[in-house]
């Protein structure tokens, strides 16, 4: 744990989705070492409690409330639940999302649905759940995770770059609409990130291709010039970041995590 007296988020409190695994685990331990309250909330319910156990025996102060965020009663619920926890929202991370990979003649409506519904509808309801108090209280942040799939296209993601597109352009539709609320709006869009989640991804795709797990990482990692994959902690310590202070006149922006390759 940081020091007291070096804890740039004291007083502040937060939600992160998509909190039970991966980007979320390490943005939720990065922003309670730095004095924040966080509620980490995902569908797993078992995972999210472990999370917050976690948290609380380091010496945060956390908790667990499950959501499936593309449910607008399920997301109006995490918000009360929030504010009987926290008292207040200081900073919201968007982070529940899903990956599927399909050529468009593949590619059901179903999953199209799927896709939108948790990664770019889900954005909108919990944003839509939690702006108005910050902007009420004149301080907020809202970091949306979106990905490099959100500034460029790539074969067999259409449903999931489209998403991913959509967040991004919310992002900076809602930064202008509150640009002078002392609340800021950015994503962050990060290439491929040793997660579960990319896990999946190779899975999915050493089933439809045949090729060996080893080879499929190492095309992975053959898409960022640093040739590796990004970790977790790295996205964790760019949403640090904007929630400083001094990162008051960041907004709007989507900030590329990808050891260099997509320059924007």
């Amino acid at each position: 744990m940081t020091t007291a007296a070096a804890q740039r988020l004291d007083g502040r409190s937060a939600v992160i989705t998509g909190g039970g695994r991966g980007i979320g685990v390490a943005v939720a331990e990065a922003l309670v070492a730095e004095g924040a309250k966080v509620v980490v909330s995902a569908r797993s319910v078992d995972e999210i409690e472990s999370v917050a156990e976690r948290l609380r025996a380091a010496g945060g102060e956390a908790f667990a409330v499950p959501c499936d965020v593309s449910d607008p009663e399920q997301v109006r619920a995490l918000a009360a639940a929030a504010i009987e926890r926290l008292g207040v929202v200081d900073i919201l991370v968007n982070n529940a999302g899903i990956a599927r990979s399909a050529p468009l003649k593949s590619l059901t409506l179903e999953e199209w649905n799927l896709i939108m519904a948790i990664n770019a509808t889900g954005t909108f309801l919990c944003t839509q759940a939690f702006l108005g108090p910050m902007v009420e209280r004149r301080w907020g942040r809202v970091i949306n995770v979106a990905s490099i799939a959100g500034k460029i296209g790539a074969a067999y993601i259409s449903a999931y770059s489209a998403s991913k597109h959509a967040v991004i352009g919310f992002t900076r539709s809602v930064a202008a609409e509150v640009a002078t609320s002392g609340v800021t709006v950015n994503a962050i869009c990060p290439g491929y990130v040793d997660t579960p989640m990319t896990e999946g991804s190779v899975a999915n795709i050493v089933e439809k291709t045949g090729h060996d797990v080893e080879l499929v990482m190492k095309n992975l990692r053959a898409m960022s010039p640093q040739r590796r994959l990004m970790e977790p902690e790295e996205v964790a310590y760019l949403v640090l970041s904007l929630c400083d202070e001094r990162a008051k006149g960041v907004t709007g922006q989507s900030l590329v995590l990808d050891g260099g390759g997509v320059q924007s």
